[in-house]
């Protein structure tokens, strides 16, 4: 019995997607629930299951097509038997069903031949590692020992469209499509620039009370929790109740109407190898110190393996963005869209503070708070600011929710 492969059913804000490599060939077996095709679209990339165990029959769309849902992607025929093959003296690693999805994606999308990779994995499995060594340049590669046909990864991977290099004046250059995740966020940074009125607040924070509550705790936070009080936490915690005090922070533009939210929907930007990806933290002033950080936690693995899904990036109410990981010491962050405002966070710097009329040394981060002048006045988004500032030096406050 033959069976429809189909796209899913697409997030009502998503019209398409692209085809970014199948898993298998036309003529080879399927077992129910294995992913045969991988899906990019303008957030996630989507894994598209087999229906049912048997053979793929047809494939009517190709690697790099675009398609929309309900989309007939091939075609499996139930209950079918692959014909069989002479087995292959070479390691089963080269084998597509031995690589994770998130392995198979990152060689798909290096151009890395997995035949040359020596996996550190059980059985000699290509792990994600194994391939970011190799091009990092710190790993060594291995030479295949067999003249056989590419497989299927490494088909796909030939297929990937490579980077077009030219020669202008004896000067080298190289033209690189942009991804779907970069074109969109290419596309919402414009549509933030041309429809909201952004301007950039500024303060200072002495973290001194923080770190040492982090230092106290630390060890008994880790072994209770089982993961590590971080400085995220902090300000999440922080920017939830300088909300409760400042709602209009917290709001969105609707048409002509200001649209004020009941519930903190916090979104963390988070660095992945597909580019800067927002996921929320859902009814954040519901959630304590430890489920923060284990929720950004995941999400900052889910992020490196692209296993992000929409629900965890749909929404959000306002959004901390922390150019200190990458050694930023002041940065004017742009609005996520809808929302009206997002706080940056900033390397910490030892510096000369007078504190109670004495110049002492103190961990400083500068703080950047961009919003929509459209409907945030500046006494509004400087005070709230302050707040945050006040929370984080007497972190007492969050406690007393003061």
């Amino acid at each position: 019995m033959s069976i429809e492969l189909r796209v899913p059913q697409l997030p009502e804000s998503v019209s398409d997607a692209t085809i970014l490599n199948w898993h298998k060939q036309p003529g080879e077996s399927v077992q129910q629930d294995e992913s045969l095709v991988d899906l990019e679209t303008d957030k996630v990339v989507l894994e598209v299951p087999a229906p049912q165990t048997g053979v793929l029959k047809e494939i009517r769309f190709n690697d790099g097509d675009t398609v929309q849902a309900e989309d007939v992607l091939g075609i499996i025929e139930a209950g079918a038997v692959a014909q069989a093959v002479p087995e292959s003296t070479d390691s089963s690693q080269d084998d597509v069903s031995a690589l994770s999805p998130s392995v198979r994606r990152l060689i798909n999308e290096t151009g890395v031949d997995p035949n040359t990779i020596q996996g550190s994995g059980k059985n000699g499995r290509i792990l994600k590692a194994d391939v970011e060594a190799v091009l990092a340049g710190g790993k060594e590669t291995r030479q295949s020992s067999s003249s056989k046909p590419q497989s299927a990864v490494a088909e796909k991977t030939a297929k990937t469209p490579a980077p077009v290099s030219s020669n202008v004046d004896g000067r080298p250059e190289e033209r690189v499509p942009m991804t779907r995740l970069r074109k969109r966020v290419a596309e919402r940074l414009v549509e933030a620039q041309q429809t909201a009125a952004i301007l950039t607040t500024f303060n200072e924070v002495d973290l001194q009370a923080v770190s040492d509550l982090r230092v106290r705790y630390r060890d008994t936070f880790e072994k209770q929790h089982d993961v590590r009080l971080g400085f995220m936490s902090f300000f999440v915690k922080a920017a939830v109740e300088a909300l409760k005090q400042y709602p209009i922070i917290n709001a969105t533009v609707d048409g002509e109407d200001i649209l004020y939210h009941g519930y903190f929907d916090i979104g963390i930007a988070v660095s992945s190898p597909r580019g800067l990806v927002v996921p929320i933290l859902r009814d954040a002033d519901q959630l304590g110190f430890a489920a923060i950080e284990k929720r950004i936690k995941e999400y900052g693995l889910k992020a490196k393996e692209g296993s992000l899904s929409y629900e965890d990036l749909t929404g959000g109410t306002f959004s901390i963005t922390n150019g200190g990981v990458f050694g930023s010491m002041l940065s004017t962050p742009i609005l996520n869209p809808p929302q009206s405002a997002i706080l940056g966070m900033h390397s910490i710097q030892q510096r000369p503070m007078v504190v109670n009329g004495e110049v002492v040394v103190r961990p400083m981060m500068y703080l950047a708070l961009s919003y929509d002048h459209r409907i945030i006045d500046g006494r509004d988004a400087v005070q709230f600011l302050v707040t945050i500032k006040q929370l984080l030096e007497d972190p007492s406050r969050l406690l007393l929710e003061i």
